[in-house]
């Protein structure tokens, strides 16, 4: 046999053992025996680089690293579930169901376990795997197609006979607990920290700009959603799950099918108990209409569809003993009381500290220093202290109170009516500050790369920054003779302020930190005043009330905000030092002024992200979901459910060139 037909054998033979082992779970070599192929892979492509192909497994142990990860839209949200807590829930769920089909008397659904991992979406074009990004805000994610390429469960390429030129396809990246204990054994072995957890894990390795680094990592992949796919198409969920295998992508075995709230209960407590059986961890059970035509029927909220709804598990709990209780300060003052727990391992993440919420809640449960309590992770992800195990408790133990003064900067503490948080009185406190400009330096604020907690405490304590606004005035000089810093290290973070200078009005109203305005709030004021800051600054409470989506509260919180000279000032100093906020296309007035659109199928003569901004041009307004509210949907190549809803409800319907029209008669 020659070279090149041996490496093509090679190919075939490691890609069909990647399908028995990860898809269908039935090995037919042992590891050695796979790693003595692909050796012998490895070696023929190396000296015959002109025969190696990209759907070559040896494409699968990563390339050249990547200084940062792009964005990547999806072009179908990646919407989150709705969580039902208990089988309440899972009823009124059937019964929301039941009203929203009134000509069906049971509901057929489709119940699969909810993995703890990382949500992604692969895209294959033309039968090649050409994207994969993480779920990022449900819209827009980050591109690891890199990464992704190294999980040895998702194929490179998949037969055009079997997927039509757009294969769109979401799942859920993991690692099993056997996998993470090796690979824990490996790293304290080698000197080098354990994971915590597999599904953190799980969501670093897929983040690592290294793909080696990625490749090096276990991970696994199960699949379970549709995203965009053009010229095939399935009757039910159950209809979709049963071909994926086909195309060597690995599907969940633990699904089942079954009508009404009975199944719902019966699935959700079997699968609870599953939940100690498995292989990987799980936190809950999701559950879908199994039609396709009837979710389309029922629909989608703004974030969840109708129809489906996440199960969600009891949170594991176990025992152990408060060692102390401290209090945090956060950027705003509030005093919030942390215990000190002795380690415990809590569904797999080792927990020892949780919080006390503030002194009514130690006050209710009569938490004490010492006491025996048991915790749980709440919603599987923040401790929390559930109850005192009173005959446990030492008889000489005391009752905690919170001091009345900041522990930080020993300044007095006092509460707002009808608040139950104490909160320092000294603008000065240093953790304050530190709080403060942590959150103005954040990814959704002025995202200024490199400036993390240390580098933070260390500007504080050296008294370069005393607010956010001494940012603008730091020096390379300044930075570069602090502790375990350097000149390249001091440049880049001089290089992520001054990038920082060029921002729009939203993230700065954000960086602010202003009580009740978050990010939504924000990017409200920001379109309201598109980018003019005083006029914001001297708009009145009831100006501001007068606003789409405002109230009181948050009124109260800006005016109160800007009437601080120390805040104004501090504004002022990153105007002056070169904060610009970038134009924001003023709205024009025209007949499809809060009309409601939404786009579906692929559009050729500009993007989706182009044609929303058109329509919010001339101050008409997007969604992703349709309802007897939409005014116009506008469909592309390849439309696909919404279209079919869209002419169940008779709604206008547009093509690209229709559309194109309409956008021409107004501007």
């Amino acid at each position: 046999m020659d070279v090149k037909n041996r490496i093509l054998q090679l190919q075939e033979q490691l890609n069909q053992h990647n399908i028995h082992y990860y898809v269908h779970d039935n090995p037919t070599i042992s590891d050695y025996e796979y790693d003595v192929l692909l050796k012998e892979l490895e070696y023929l492509e190396k000296i015959h680089p002109e025969l190696q192909n990209s759907f070559s497994p040896t494409q699968k142990i990563g390339g050249e690293a990547l200084s940062s990860f792009q964005s990547i839209n999806h072009k179908i949200p990646m919407l989150s579930l709705a969580n039902a807590m208990n089988d309440d829930d899972l009823k009124k769920f059937d019964s929301q169901i039941l009203r929203l089909l009134s000509s069906e008397k049971k509901i057929e659904y489709i119940g699969e376990p909810k993995l703890d991992g990382l949500a992604v979406e692969l895209v294959y074009e033309k039968g090649v795997l050409t994207y994969g990004s993480t779920r990022g805000d449900g819209t827009t994610g980050e591109d690891i197609t890199e990464n992704i390429k190294t999980i040895k469960g998702i194929p490179l390429s998949i037969s055009r006979n079997l997927i039509p030129d757009l294969f769109e396809i979401r799942g859920e990246v993991f690692i099993n607990h056997n996998d993470f204990k090796y690979l824990n054994t490996q790293r304290s072995n080698n000197g080098e920290s354990p994971f915590a957890n597999p599904r953190n894990c799980a969501a670093g390795s897929l983040r690592q700009l290294d793909s080696k680094i990625t490749a090096s990592r276990p991970l696994r992949i199960f699949c379970y959603a549709p995203g965009t796919i053009s010229g095939l198409s399935f009757n039910t969920q159950k209809e979709f799950l049963e071909y994926l295998p086909k195309c060597g992508l690995p599907v969940n075995k633990n699904i089942e099918v079954g009508y009404g709230f009975d199944f719902l209960n019966k699935y959700y407590i079997s699968c609870e108990k599953l939940r100690t059986k498995l292989s990987y961890d799980i936190d809950g059970a999701v559950f879908k209409i199994n039609s396709y035509n009837f979710q389309n029927i029922v629909g989608e909220r703004t974030k969840s569809p109708r129809w489906a709804i996440a199960g969600k598990f009891k949170a594991q709990q176990e025992t152990t003993q408060i060692l102390d209780i401290v209090i945090s300060v956060g950027r705003t003052g509030a005093l919030t009381p942390v215990a000190k727990l002795k380690p415990i391992n809590v569904g797999g993440v080792v927990i020892s500290n949780a919080t006390l919420h503030n002194q009514d809640e130690i006050n209710k449960k009569d938490i004490r220093i010492g006491d025996t309590v048991l915790i749980q992770r709440a919603g599987d992800v923040i401790p929390e202290v559930i109850k005192v195990i009173i005959q446990k408790r030492n008889s000489k133990s005391k009752k905690f109170e919170i001091p009345s003064y900041c522990p930080v900067c020993k300044y007095s503490v006092s509460k707002k009516e009808g608040e139950a948080i104490l909160r320092c009185n000294n603008n000065d406190c240093t953790a304050k500050i530190h709080g403060q400009i942590e959150h103005y330096v954040s990814k959704n604020s002025l995202d200024i790369d490199g400036l993390g907690n240390r580098i933070i405490t260390l500007l504080i304590n050296n008294k370069l920054i005393s607010n956010f606004s001494d940012l603008y005035t730091l020096e390379v000089s300044q930075i570069s003779i602090l502790d375990r810093m350097g000149e390249k290290s001091a440049q880049n973070i001089i290089n992520s302020i001054n990038k920082s200078k060029k921002t729009s009005l939203s993230r700065f109203i954000h960086g602010l930190g202003i009580r009740n305005i978050g990010q939504n709030g924000a990017k409200i004021l920001g379109k309201k005043f598109e980018g003019d800051i005083n006029k914001l600054i001297n708009t009145s409470k009831e100006e501001l009330i007068d606003i789409k989506e405002f109230g009181e509260i948050m009124a109260d919180s800006l005016v109160n905000y800007f009437s601080n000279e120390h805040n104004i000032e501090n504004i002022d100093r990153c105007l002056d030092m070169g904060v610009v906020f970038s134009e924001t296309t003023k709205t024009i007035e025209s007949i499809i002024t809060d009309k409601i659109f939404v786009f579906t199928g692929n559009l050729k003569q500009f993007s989706r992200k182009e044609a929303i901004n058109l329509i919010e041009k001339f101050g008409g307004k997007n969604s992703s979901s349709i309802s007897i509210k939409t005014n116009y949907i506008v469909a592309g190549l390849s439309a696909g459910k919404k279209l079919d809803k869209a002419k169940k409800l008779n709604l206008p319907i547009l093509d690209e060139n229709e559309f194109i029209k309409l956008i021409n008669e107004i501007g």
